[in-house]
């Protein structure tokens, strides 16, 4: 009954193909762990076990570590995607564009201008 409540959990765990994954079901608690990308698709999980069991779950067990600790995330820029909207997207503030500018230096030179299919750091906020 408990591995049927955090289903989308483990369906977003297969989603983000989480390294080393196991699920153990012991009496009505859920052990879950394994290893994640990056640390936004850590707080994925987490933010998924939380709309699922509350803010603090008593039926769940969940041990996720990351396996990249260097960003935050990594982002493919679509068609119409800004700076600020992506920084929206994984801080929730768009003003903070800026920091993903100065972590991709590399390939851009205007805050202005991405295009489709560049591949951006995200910073660790």
């Amino acid at each position: 009954m408990v591995k049927a409540k955090y289903q989308s959990v483990l369906d977003l765990g297969e989603k983000l193909k989480i390294q080393n994954g196991d699920v153990k079901v012991e009496g009505n608690q859920l052990k879950v762990w394994g290893t994640a990308n990056t640390q936004y698709e850590k707080n994925l999980l987490w933010d998924e076990i939380k709309r699922v069991g509350g803010e603090n779950p008593t039926d769940i067990t969940a041990d996720i570590k990351v396996a990249d600790k260097t960003a935050y995330a990594y982002h493919t820029v679509e068609k119409g995607e800004s700076l600020s909207k992506i920084s929206k997207h994984y801080y929730g503030d768009p003003m903070k564009y800026n920091s993903i500018f100065e972590a991709n230096r590399d390939q851009l030179d205007n805050p202005d201008m991405i295009h489709p299919g560049q591949e951006l750091v995200i910073p660790n906020p």
